[in-house]
């Protein structure tokens, strides 16, 4: 009797770490950059404070979704005045606006630990359908996300018109989350 009641402890233990884990991203280890071009140079940016949820098991990829956001009262461009005039209000207004957040919409497999999702892009009180390639890297207690995408900043209200400065801008996210 002690043996079944022990090996259906063990099945149910196995069976349940086959689902996906729920992990969070650490803001200390992840990295948001972009890059845009302004009076043709490129000017690099980062943003920080990554929050949200990411639901992750290759086994099971169509039972996971992210949902993360980033603070835009971070945003740095080494330049402090730039950027405290990309919080305001006809730049990010981050003071309406406070964050940038993605939330998976499907997620699927191409192999080779290399992933496609659709998401929704919320910047500026604008949200965005997005589609993009990942790679997930296992690590020890989680997963190293990362991901490069391109989009048009005039898409979400960004910056409006500009001859100096570029619509297009690089998004590079190197996330990674632990349970």
């Amino acid at each position: 009797m002690f043996k079944r009641i022990l090996f259906i402890a063990l099945f149910f233990s196995l069976y349940s770490a086959s689902f996906s884990q729920s992990l969070k991203p650490s803001d200390a280890d992840s990295k948001i950059n972009f890059v845009i071009k302004n009076m043709g140079i490129n000017v690099d940016g980062s943003l920080k404070g990554i929050t949200g949820n990411i639901v992750f098991n290759p086994k099971r990829i169509y039972k996971s979704v992210f949902d993360v956001s980033v603070d835009v009262n971070t945003i740095n461009t080494d330049n402090t005045r730039r950027d405290n005039h990309l919080k305001k209000d006809d730049f990010f207004d981050a003071e309406k606006f406070p964050t940038i957040r993605i939330k998976s919409t499907s997620i699927q497999s191409k192999g080779n630990n290399i992933y496609f999702a659709e998401a929704v892009l919320t910047m500026h009180g604008v949200s965005k359908n997005i589609q993009f390639d990942f790679i997930a890297t296992s690590i020890d207690g989680g997963y190293n996300f990362k991901a490069e995408f391109a989009l048009n900043r005039r898409d979400y209200g960004v910056g409006g018109n500009s001859m100096t400065m570029s619509d297009d801008v690089k998004v590079n996210l190197d996330i990674v989350a632990k349970k």
